[in-house]
């Protein structure tokens, strides 16, 4: 019988735990407040403990463990910083939680060949201050200051995908350790190869279901000569997205286009101190020359102008850039304020950019029957938004009537060739959508690499495959 066939966790076998005990020392534990902090990240989902936790020093010690687990077929979940909000760090079999927070050492910053070699716990702002002076810098940014393995292992992407793509597109290779305990290098770090299959990407997305990154080089890109920021407030949610597509169609190479609606940019307010108009706003960064960011931005301020859009504020200082950006990232946690003691339940549909008023409009008319409070973000330029909902997770009618629109939300985008998930990956949250997206024959195809890969069933066991 495989892990995956397990029907409840099982304590760990006694050599387990001593060999563990004895490589780690008082990097092993099984104290039950450690155990419950891994067992859970971001989401909705109930805290499901690990046996056990080790944390890591080194990619040797990842390999250790995992052979170690191996050998008694224990399951094993890679943890960087928790951020992730599918059920990812969950673990819904037992196991040992291999904790990488640690491997936080940045092993070299290339400026000519404008890459980095970092291990996996190497948070995103960590490498950003590492960075400074380089005139480089690392385009993915999420919103967490999450770890760069576990952004890695989510395909992570962020609010600059639509100039500088996801993580998919920034990892140029990695290391990995394998279900057996066996280290494998992906790749060296010349641009382009055709040598065998892609093992970079079949890794990046694999949510430590087909083995544990513990080493990323990735690519960076030149800081631009000139930068500036942009936020316009609409009369109503129609013409704040419209503004986007329209802006995206125009050939505009916008850096950033985010979307909040009324009640996001209300929750910004009270959560940051901020003086926004309370009604559906987009925020813009352009990138380029002085000259090139003067004319984009003329574009999209006229674009804004034609679909009623008002309040049109430029920043371009750093400071107030910051501040514009901080409403931004601040919009999850400040839509959970509006409810203390919620939790927020966050859907991440992302369909084609000439699709999404449609998909937002459709989405809206529908959740104003809501009984639980919502918000919505986005990343209006490639097509990707979020409805969080916050719920009071002792009703499990609200959780009901969340997953409910999240189901269907689900539907209308895949019925308009969108995705069930743009940036947040399945982990347990999504894996009965998996099939309607790829059809059987893709999942099964994905069972196979998952076998061939993992035949006991050991790496983040229950998640990504229904």
């Amino acid at each position: 019988m495989t892990v995956l066939e397990a029907a409840v966790p099982t304590p760990l076998p006694s050599p387990l735990r001593a060999a563990l005990a004895d490589r780690f020392g008082d990097r092993f534990s099984t104290a039950a407040a450690v155990r419950d902090h891994h067992g859970k990240d971001d989401s909705h989902h109930a805290v499901q403990p690990p046996d056990a936790v080790v944390f890591a020093r080194s990619t040797d010690d990842v390999a250790f463990a995992v052979a170690e687990c191996a050998r008694h077929r224990v399951p094993v979940i890679p943890f960087g910083a928790g951020t992730s909000i599918e059920g990812h760090v969950q673990a819904v079999h037992g196991g040992v939680s291999i904790d990488l927070a640690g491997m936080n050492r940045v092993l070299a910053v290339r400026p000519g060949d404008m890459d980095a070699t970092v291990e996996a716990g190497v948070t995103r702002q960590q490498l950003e201050r590492e960075l400074k002076g380089t005139g480089l810098f690392f385009a993915v940014d999420p919103g967490a200051d999450a770890t760069l393995g576990g952004m890695a292992a989510t395909a992570a992407s962020g609010t600059t995908t639509v100039r500088y793509g996801t993580m998919r597109d920034n990892v140029i290779s990695l290391v990995a350790v394998l279900p057996d305990g066996s280290v494998a290098r992906t790749g060296g770090r010349a641009r382009k190869s055709a040598a065998g299959y892609d093992l970079t990407s079949l890794f990046v997305g694999s949510e430590g279901t087909l083995g544990v990154v513990t080493e990323l080089a990735v690519r960076l890109h030149p800081v631009p000569e000139a930068v500036a920021a942009a936020v316009c407030a609409f009369q109503d949610l129609a013409e704040a997205v419209e503004s986007v597509v329209q802006a995206v169609q125009a050939g505009v190479p916008v850096a950033r286009s985010e979307l909040l609606d009324a009640t996001a940019m209300r929750a910004v307010n009270r959560y940051s101190g901020l003086a926004y108009v309370e009604s559906p706003t987009v925020f813009f960064e352009f990138h380029g020359t002085e000259a090139e960011v003067t004319a984009h931005g003329e574009v999209v301020q006229d674009v804004c102008r034609s679909l009623g859009g008002s309040a049109f504020r430029y920043a371009r200082r750093q400071e107030e850039r910051r501040r514009l950006w901080k409403a931004r990232h601040d919009a999850y946690p400040a839509l959970l304020a509006l409810r203390p003691g919620g939790r927020g339940l966050t859907t991440d549909v992302c369909v084609p950019v000439s699709r999404l008023a449609q998909c937002i409009a459709e989405s809206i008319e529908e959740m104003n029957a809501a009984k639980v409070p919502w918000g919505i973000v986005g990343h209006a330029g490639d097509g990707n938004f979020h409805v969080a909902f916050v719920l009071d997770m002792d009703s499990p009618e609200e959780v009901a009537e969340a997953e409910g629109f999240n189901e269907r939300m689900i539907a209308r985008a895949l019925a308009m060739d969108g995705t069930c998930t743009g940036e947040h990956g399945i982990g347990i949250g999504k894996r009965r959508y998996l099939e309607a997206e790829h059809g059987a024959a893709g999942v099964a195809a994905m069972r196979a690499v998952k076998q061939a890969l993992d035949p006991l069933g050991i790496m983040n066991p229950g998640k990504v495959l229904p």
